[in-house]
């Protein structure tokens, strides 16, 4: 049995493979409502400010800051209630020294008005008249304009995989229709004369096909689309030509059990057969799948995996998802939220209340850091630019930095 001329480390491999895999695929126009998981070929910039209007978070009485400087219980300010701000319209009044306006959660600030005062924070004097028992802030319980996105603002780069945040920040811009890169598609042939289709009973010393659906499944789950050419057996015309037929129908190629021991000089002479370069990686120092072949052929790559289904799909996850995702144009994945990091800032919370605060994950030389992405919870993008939350428990009263905390995904 001849052994592996070269055995690589499975980095210095994958690098030699998608070095000479093109950079992505074209693009398609598609339905926001249809792009959950697809990924951008364009930076998306916005052709609205977002909000396009100041409005406010909380129900109350939208007021002049200034008129509420010094108000407190024993000593409220009283002003004039001039009218009610209606959901969905502008306001046909404005406000002038010493009076407010009814106004519910998501309403239009009228002109003269920069705060809202929380209507618990109110009590009726007498008819038309509130008597405020606290002072607010210029900008206080408001989302000015442009706060969550400004106009031409890039809200998400290319190469960017679209999840829900970002599929409800497009639609709030009124941008129903994204660019995305077009679903790669992978063939997937499996070979070995024991091997029959799932739905055939097997018979002595022979096994179900599972390789073929393992791995259509992990590519459809990375954004792509597994095609099946069915179950080939070891000969070497047969495989030949099933490969040629995939390979000139898809945008790469995955042969499963021909690269065991026994097989694999058969699978790196179809691959060598298909086009140039060839085979550029024949046997990886892994384990399991030390018999793995990647090779590229006219621009596509051509892999071949072990006939064991564990194997095959532990190095499908070495090998086939990067292609994928190379294929797809990802720029950068974001960071898989794991079950633990570290805070990398206080966080208060009021007790008897739940928190859950988003974050963005950051690898630091002392480890993974959860670090808050702040921002009310209007703003769809806040959330967009986090990769998991943190739950604050009811009983307590915040977390402290460097405090270990469970990040769940999104």
């Amino acid at each position: 049995m001849p052994e592996f001329l070269e055995l690589l480390a499975p980095s210095e491999a994958l690098t030699r493979l998608l070095a000479h895999l093109p950079a992505s695929l074209e693009g398609e126009e598609v339905e926001t409502q249809s792009a959950l998981g697809r990924v951008t070929v364009a930076p998306v910039r916005a052709m609205q400010a977002l909000p396009a209007f100041p409005r406010t978070t909380v129900d109350g009485y939208a007021v002049r800051a200034a008129d509420t400087f010094g108000a407190s219980e024993s000593l409220p300010a009283y002003l004039q209630v001039v009218g009610e701000v209606i959901m969905g319209a502008a306001p046909v009044f404005s406000l002038s020294p010493a009076q407010c306006a009814l106004i519910h959660t998501g309403g239009m600030l009228p002109d003269g008005a920069d705060a809202v005062i929380m209507v618990e924070h109110t009590q009726s004097a007498r008819p038309d008249e509130v008597e405020v028992l606290r002072a607010v802030a210029p900008g206080e319980n408001v989302l000015k304009v442009g706060e969550d996105v400004t106009l031409g603002q890039e809200v998400i780069p290319r190469g960017w995989r679209l999840r829900p945040a970002e599929i409800g920040g497009l639609m709030a811009l009124g941008q129903t229709r994204v660019w995305v890169a077009r679903k790669p598609r992978l063939g997937v042939l499996s070979t070995g004369d024991e091997v029959v289709p799932p739905e055939q009973e097997p018979g002595p010393g022979q096994v179900r096909d599972v390789n073929t659906y393992t791995l259509a499944a992990l590519v459809q789950a990375e954004g792509g689309l597994g095609v099946s050419y069915g179950v080939i057996p070891d000969q070497m015309e047969a495989l030949r030509s099933n490969a040629a037929r995939a390979l000139a129908e898809c945008d790469a190629v995955v042969i499963t059990a021909g690269s065991s021991a026994s097989t694999r000089d058969l699978t790196a002479r179809v691959i060598d057969s298909l086009g140039k370069p060839g085979v550029l990686v024949h046997g990886v120092n892994v384990r399991p799948g030390k018999p793995t072949i990647l090779g590229v052929c006219d621009g596509k790559a051509v892999i071949g995996l072990p006939g064991n289904p564990v194997s095959a799909l532990v190095i499908a996850g070495l090998f086939v998802t990067p292609v994928v995702r190379r294929l797809l144009g990802l720029v950068e994945e974001r960071l898989r939220p794991i079950l633990q990091a570290h805070l990398a800032v206080n966080l208060a919370s009021q007790a008897g209340r739940e928190d859950w605060i988003p974050v963005r994950l950051i690898q630091s030389p002392s480890g993974l850091l959860a670090d808050p992405v702040f921002g009310k919870s209007n703003l769809i993008f806040s959330l967009a630019r986090a990769d998991g939350l943190v739950r604050i428990p009811p009983d307590a009263t915040g977390l402290a930095a460097g405090e270990i905390v469970e990040v769940t995904s999104m």
